[in-house]
């Protein structure tokens, strides 16, 4: 494919290589002809979501994508470390200082323990559960200045626990503390939700646990995919998928990779990462590791979930909504953040499809529940969706949705 061309009139040189009309393709695509023309003719700008069908149905591999300028993002690399955020309190010492910081500041923080952690490991546990089940229907500022607190205190605990017995108490320490990265993720704080991360790993490595912290380049990569860093991603994501490192992170790390290819229509790697990530989180090891359960507990099948969401990505909307349609059945009502993450997927890879009602339908039940779990990384697809939505405003559906969307997106003030 020749790379002097702009985005426009390689477009036309496909789908004329193609065989089809611009009527033909407008008609394939659910898009406008109009629009298209323009396109084509460099009298408008190709959006990302326009680059990726069109890649996807011509065939081009990620070609037109490429053509696409993107905006500048200020999302980190994978060899940029976030600076610590300045409203976490003591933050900018404990990162500063590490771990051993973390379990002073428990100490002065969580109650002054004089009193072994290992009696009160299992109602720890059984909190930390709780509040990862709180996580799914209350919103994330709520729950951080609890879930801070909680770290620092299960830290400081086992400080004051005899060295034999300390690991777990610092096991324990580390999920919290990665828990807390992801509610600050959800919050819209990057940089503290890679602080909390990187003092997951460090936490777990202090507690004889080497893997949390390949887990937390997974987490990472999460955060450069909503970044829409997608090298960034990817090369993440590999650092975690070692042979010596547990099934089930080496498969969360094949999905994110797969996202990360995904981002940039490169279809045969992502379809390959997909199939790697299942072999991985389906075999015996992955279902029988360690417990708390790395990553999502709410999605009974994580690569086919992960396979709907790149398939929009891929610029293959209507494959998404069979694969998204059946995997968001089986999610669990009390699921709310969950629900809400892959059902706003749903919704747009509907409205790409061109099934305008169902997906605002899909949608107005979802924008119900926002207010409940607010979540930054959500809004993203939100925003997606009212851009697709966009191209169909003759539609009585589209139009009495977009209120309610509106109001999710606005601004938050005070």
């Amino acid at each position: 494919m020749s790379t002097t061309l702009g985005f426009g009139p390689e477009l036309r040189r496909l789908r004329q290589e193609a065989g089809l009309t611009l009527t033909e393709f407008s008609v394939a695509l659910n898009y406008d002809k109009g629009h298209l023309s323009k396109v084509e003719r460099g009298e408008r700008f190709a959006s990302p979501e326009l680059a990726r069908r069109c890649d996807a149905f011509l065939g081009a591999n990620g070609e037109l994508q490429r053509l696409v300028v993107r905006p500048g993002t200020d999302s980190h690399t994978a060899e940029t470390p976030a600076p610590p955020s300045l409203w976490l309190v003591g933050r900018r010492a404990v990162l500063s200082a590490g771990t051993g910081a973390l379990i002073d500041l428990g100490l002065k923080l969580g109650g002054q323990a004089s009193f072994a952690a290992d009696p009160l490991l299992p109602s720890l546990r059984a909190q930390f559960d709780q509040l990862r089940k709180l996580g799914q229907s209350t919103a994330p500022k709520v729950l951080l200045p609890l879930l801070e607190t909680q770290t620092r205190m299960v830290a400081g605990l086992a400080a004051d626990t005899p060295s034999a017995t300390r690991a777990p108490a610092l096991l324990l320490a580390s999920r919290f503390a990665e828990f807390t990265g992801w509610m600050a993720q959800e919050a819209g704080d990057s940089d503290a939700a890679l602080g909390w991360t990187g003092e997951a790993a460090e936490l777990a490595r202090a507690g004889g646990d080497p893997y949390l912290g390949s887990y937390a380049l997974v987490r990472r990569a999460l955060v450069t995919l909503y970044g829409g860093d997608a090298a960034g991603t990817v090369a993440l994501a590999r650092r975690a998928q070692s042979d010596e490192l547990p099934p089930r992170i080496r498969g969360l790390a094949a999905q994110r990779e797969a996202q990360g290819h995904a981002l940039v229509g490169d279809e045969r790697e992502c379809l390959r990462s997909l199939d790697r990530a299942r072999e991985l989180l389906d075999s015996d090891d992955a279902r029988s590791g360690a417990e708390p359960v790395i990553g999502t507990t709410n999605v009974s099948h994580p690569a086919a979930m992960t396979t709907g969401w790149c398939l929009h990505d891929l610029g293959r909307p209507k494959a998404a909504t069979e694969v998204l349609d059946r995997e968001c059945r089986r999610l669990p009502p009390h699921a709310l953040r969950t629900r809400a993450r892959y059902g706003f997927r749903r919704s747009l890879a509907h409205a790409a499809s061109g099934e305008v009602e169902h997906a605002c339908t899909i949608a107005r039940e979802l924008l119900g529940v926002l207010p409940t779990v607010p979540s930054a990384t959500v809004n993203s697809d939100v925003r997606r969706l009212a851009r697709e939505l966009s191209r169909f405003r003759n539609s009585r559906a589209v139009r009495d949705l977009q209120p309610a969307l509106a109001q999710v997106l606005a601004p938050a003030h005070g």
